[in-house]
């Protein structure tokens, strides 16, 4: 990152959403010294991909969270974006509060079911609390069964299998083939091979029918878990794990226009949102076809923190390009999946790179403070 510029000071980019794309801009106008206000609903960054072994190994959860104002002090403000007016050039909270922006960078991610998200507006002591109290449940539970068998599902069975060996564990998914569907079909099956390797059962191709009916990770003896094929499946513990939708609710009423029939925000090659040349969006919340991950949303941070400074010093935008699909996934601490740029990892890699740690170190060090 450069140093310090000289730009006119009535600038003041406004992010929404603190996740990996926010904060990583966040970081980025911090040391260009342009004024910038960052506001998330909670007061602590939330290092996503370790939320799952905050749910199986207590003690664990007071790593993924790192607290706003240590790394931003005054620029940061917890609330909740309800309204973007776009021709005021404002955001406006839930408590009322008005933020004037003259850029506006929309990162407000995706929503899913606890523990793969925790999307409350609440003090990052309570998301904590609420791990411990899972890794609470899941202990007690004798059989798991895991809805859902996308990336975060896969995980997440692999978490408790790994954590805890002999408990029952299955994952059920309405799919023959596991995890994300952009990532090599060698490395899906291999993510298969690796639950099966520790014992997890499977039921594929098959949707759970009454999963409204279920009371999630509250561990009780014989919940009754039914799919549309008539299978029934009896465990101590449901864990959901599918559901995830794009949050939305801050600009759908006033930016309608821009959106897609999934609610994510149509965006141009400058990753600026259609219509809007002030108005940028990144990672979870754009219709970019490519993977939502951290690694990409951190990319997208940079295209959009530069045509911000480009538009602002009269130099040409620049353009995001996708690239192959680098992802990894953790199967418990001792194991792992993935490809970078398109090739397929070894396991041992994955499992020494990403798994053991879950790059934890990154974001404390990324965020300029201490991991507890």
């Amino acid at each position: 990152m450069g140093g310090r510029l000289s730009v006119d000071p009535d600038t003041h980019v406004v992010v929404v959403g603190g996740g990996f794309g926010g904060t990583a801009a966040a970081q980025q106008l911090k040391s260009y010294g342009i004024k910038f206000t960052l506001i998330d609903m909670r007061d602590a960054f939330h290092h996503n991909p370790a939320a799952l072994r905050a749910a199986v190994q207590s003690g664990f959860a007071k790593r993924t969270f790192i607290p706003y104002k240590g790394t931003f002090g005054e620029s940061f403000v917890q609330g909740h974006v309800v309204k973007v007016d776009t021709d005021a050039r404002v955001v406006v909270l839930g408590d009322g509060q008005e933020v004037c922006y003259t850029h506006l960078i929309l990162c407000t991610g995706t929503d899913g079911p606890f523990p793969g998200s925790f999307n409350t507006i609440a003090p990052y002591q309570a998301a904590i609390e609420a791990y411990e109290n899972l890794v609470k449940e899941i202990q007690s539970a004798d059989s798991v069964v895991v809805v859902g068998g996308g990336s975060t599902g896969v995980e997440m069975a692999a978490e408790v299998k790994t954590e805890y060996p002999d408990k029952k564990v299955i994952l059920i998914h309405p799919h023959i083939a596991l995890a994300d569907a952009e990532l090599l079909p060698s490395v899906r099956e291999q993510a298969k091979e690796v639950l099966l390797e520790k014992g997890v059962e499977l039921v594929l191709g098959q949707k759970v029918a009454n999963l409204q009916d279920l009371k999630l990770n509250v561990t009780q003896k014989d919940i009754v878990v039914t799919t549309d094929k008539g299978t029934e499946l009896k465990a101590d513990l449901v864990i959901c794990c599918a559901g995830n939708k794009i949050n939305s609710g801050a600009y759908s009423a006033t930016m309608s226009e821009c959106l897609a029939g999934n609610g994510a925000l149509k965006v141009n090659e400058n990753l600026q949102v259609r219509g809007f040349d002030r108005i940028y969006a990144l990672g979870d919340c754009t219709n970019v076809q490519e993977p939502k991950t951290a690694y990409n949303a951190g990319l997208h941070a940079g295209v959009a923190v530069t045509n911000i400074i480009n538009s602002i010093t009269g130099k040409p935008l620049v353009s995001y390009q996708t690239g192959n699909v680098t992802m990894l996934l953790a199967m418990g601490y001792d194991d792992g999946v993935g490809q970078f740029n398109g090739y397929r990892l070894p396991r041992f890699l994955v499992a020494q790179g990403k798994s053991k740690g879950l790059l934890l170190w990154k974001s404390w060090k990324d965020m300029g403070q201490t991991s507890p």
